[in-house]
């Protein structure tokens, strides 16, 4: 997933320009929004779908969003209807697909990288009140404060969140390590 320049922290008021740049046709604002927050929204979808789906569904959701553009109310709405796009999209994969087939180059990945398949499950497992911000820390690779802008959410809710998350994920690990019938209280 692309990121932003390196050094150009984006500001709120920049966003607003970008937002209704793209809601005016203006597809260059728009191809900065989806530089913006495709690993927000990736990060959304892998809670909920697999990874290989997921790539897709980005796409999907961005395409959903600049048909849509125009019913936004508020720009500062953005990056909460954007999220919420991504989360029905993921509802909407699975009730077109119900009848799911493991696809054989995600069976191939697996197969090759099941650690990092394991992990990805256990994150899915974990509150929703952790999972997307975990996924996007975990697998975006970004930062508390980056998580916190694109979310729209406090720095130091993210950061309790992060803390939170990576202990009831610790403990998802050392469960899912342990021989079945172990004591853990031995």
């Amino acid at each position: 997933m692309a990121a932003s320049v390196a050094g150009s922290e984006p500001r709120a008021g920049d966003d607003d320009r970008l937002i209704r740049a793209a809601a005016g046709g203006d597809r260059q604002a728009f191809g900065e929004l989806y530089v913006r927050y495709a690993r927000m929204v990736h990060g959304i979808l892998l809670t909920r779908v697999p990874p290989a789906i997921a790539e897709d569904l980005v796409q999907d959701v961005f395409m959903t969003a600049l048909s849509r553009l125009s019913d936004l109310r508020t720009a500062a709405a953005f990056r909460g209807w954007l999220a919420a796009i991504a989360r029905h999209r993921a509802i909407d994969h699975f009730r077109q697909n119900r009848e799911v087939q493991l696809d054989p180059a995600v069976a191939r990945q697996r197969a090759a990288a099941p650690e990092a398949f394991e992990a990805l499950d256990l994150v899915r497992r974990l509150p929703e009140a952790y999972r997307e911000i975990m996924m996007l820390r975990l697998v975006e690779g970004m930062t508390g404060p980056e998580i916190a802008r694109v979310t729209g959410l406090k720095p130091d809710s993210v950061r309790v969140n992060l803390c939170r998350g990576m202990k009831l994920l610790r403990a998802l690990f050392g469960r899912a390590e342990r021989p079945a019938g172990e004591n853990e209280y031995e």
